[in-house]
């Protein structure tokens, strides 16, 4: 078994022949622009995003917004078997009282 193990590894070499040196790796993300000018280009572009969602929200907050009127009080709206241990209202409903 060890002769046909070495015999393999013998065969594998010739085969191959004379390696050549291995070649720096390049990856495709990197192959034409400097990083620093990446970065410097996604900071400008956050800051930007950050500038106009901020006065988008300013301007929407500052709108106000549209009142609607009270819903008509149907009674199958808030049927209450029994009582809630805070009282007869809900916990976060106003008190009519």
């Amino acid at each position: 078994m060890a002769m046909a193990i070495a015999r393999s590894v013998y065969r594998m070499g010739l085969r191959s022949g004379p390696r050549a040196p291995a070649s720096k790796r390049t990856f495709a993300s990197s192959g034409h622009h400097d990083d620093a000018y990446e970065t410097a280009k996604w900071e400008k572009i956050t800051y930007a995003g950050i500038t106009t969602c901020t006065i988008l929200t300013i301007y929407n907050l500052s709108k106000g917004h549209q009142h609607h009127e009270e819903p008509p009080p149907y009674p199958y709206l808030h049927i209450r078997n029994k009582e809630f241990p805070w009282g007869p209202d809900g916990l976060f409903e106003k008190k009519h009282h």
